[in-house]
This record gives C-alpha cells, structure tokens and sequence, in this order.
C-alpha cells in the first residue's frame, strides 16, 4: 500500500473550537488564549490494489486558487479527486469532515464517484446538534445522496480488506478503521488515537466524549501494534503522519 499524507497546515483551537492557522516559524503559541492546542489537521490517501481511500477530509478549505485545498493536495500526489473510490469517516467533526462537499451555497460532493462510510448514529447527532463542532450544510448533500454507506454495526468489514469498529470514546459515535493487504496493517484512530506521543504514556484529555476509555484504547492498540507490526496514520501530528510499529 502507498500511504500518502495531505496536511492541510497546522493550527491552533482553544475551547471556541475556531482553527487558527499557526507558522511554526512565525507564531508563538504562548501568545495564544489560554488553553490552546497546537495540532496538524491531515487527512491521508491510501493507494491499495483495489481501491484510492481517503482516510477523513479535514477542514474543507480553499486555498489562495480559490481551489479546494484538499482537491489541490490530491493532485500534487497525482490522484484526480474522481479517482477516490471511498471515503472512510471516522467522525463528523468540522476539521475531519469539512472537505466532504464543497460550493457557497449548494453544496455537491467532493468526490463523485467514491462511496462514503459513516457512522450513521454519529451522523444523526451531527445533524442535531450542528455549530460549532459540526456544519451541517456541509453534511447536507450526503443525506439523499446514494453514495453513502451508513454503517450501522458496532464493528464490520467492508470489501474483506478494511474493517472498522465504532468506540465511541472521542466522540459519542467515533469509529476507527484498519486495511489490511497482503501481510500490512494500517490503523486509522482518526481523534481516539490523534499524536504519537499519546499513545506512548498515559494520557487522558479534556475533550474527549469518554477520556478514560480513549486512553484505554490507545493503550491497547499501542500494545497490539506493536505486537503485530501496525502501521499507524497520525491526523493531528505535528512532526510525525505515521509510525510503523515493531514486532
């Protein structure tokens, strides 16, 4: 499999849940309210014998082209966004579900012929709730469109090489996913398993829906991985996108 990682920047959020754009060489986070996080937001495209998966969609931006940022980030690797086949959700937060349409104010897929997957329980809350963890209108055009997959188990399998299983610990319907091919592992966390360095030590956070089980599962994973020669995609990591585990 080729892993490759479409960063759209780093920013900083504090408890407004805005992303501020942050210049590692410019800005100094201590400036920032009090509070603030400093995270990467990066999707990642997966090129497998079968399929082009997009592993989220981050904030859904467009750039100083006035083009889709993660539109222009595709194309630098040489994937055409019509190419992506599926589209893997992990939630439906703004900043991992924000590049799932596009347009000002009727809003159509970014991806026209890839399948979506998603949590149809985190969909439903997405919808209720709306601002500012989530936006609607950028959810809207997957409602009747017969490119969604709801998933509606706690754990599948899609196509035999990817499966998923819904944990609920970062968001109340958070859902993680692993793709395996030929004898690799790649394991997507999306924000249950967001840095590297949280899965190394105890770590439990303030902004997760269930802290206690978050640090539990990234214990585990971390463990398991490690004992099976995971690969890990890291969508906040400021300094590192991916890990490969030893054995």
């Amino acid at each position: 499999m080729k892993i490759i990682p479409l960063s759209e920047g780093s920013f900083t959020i504090d408890k407004s849940k805005l992303f501020v754009p942050f210049d590692e060489e410019e800005d100094v986070l201590n400036d920032r309210s009090t509070g603030s996080l400093l995270v990467e937001v990066q999707p990642f495209v997966l090129v497998t014998k079968n399929d082009i998966l997009l592993l989220d969609t981050g904030l859904g931006f467009k750039n100083e082209n006035d083009e889709m940022q993660l539109h222009a980030n595709l194309k630098a690797a040489g994937i055409q966004p019509e190419e992506v086949t599926k589209v893997l959700l992990t939630h439906l937060h703004k900043d991992h579900a924000g590049g799932i349409s596009f347009g000002e104010n009727n809003h159509k897929l970014s991806f026209s012929n890839a399948k979506y997957y998603v949590q149809e329980r985190e969909f439903d809350i997405a919808v209720q709730t709306g601002f500012p963890s989530y936006i609607t209108e950028e959810l809207e055009p997957l409602k009747l469109s017969d490119q969604i997959r709801f998933l509606r188990d706690d754990e599948g399998v899609i196509d035999e090489h990817i499966s998923y299983k819904h944990t609920g610990a970062h968001s109340k319907h958070h859902q993680v996913f692993w793709i395996k091919e030929d004898k690799e592992i790649i394991f997507f966390g999306g924000d249950d398993a967001p840095q590297l360095q949280q899965m190394k030590i105890k770590y439990k956070t303030k902004y997760d829906f269930d802290a206690d089980k978050a640090m539990q599962l990234r214990q585990q994973w971390w463990e398991q991985g490690t004992a099976e020669g995971w690969t890990f995609l890291f969508y906040h990591d400021i300094k590192i996108p991916t890990f490969k585990s030893g054995k």
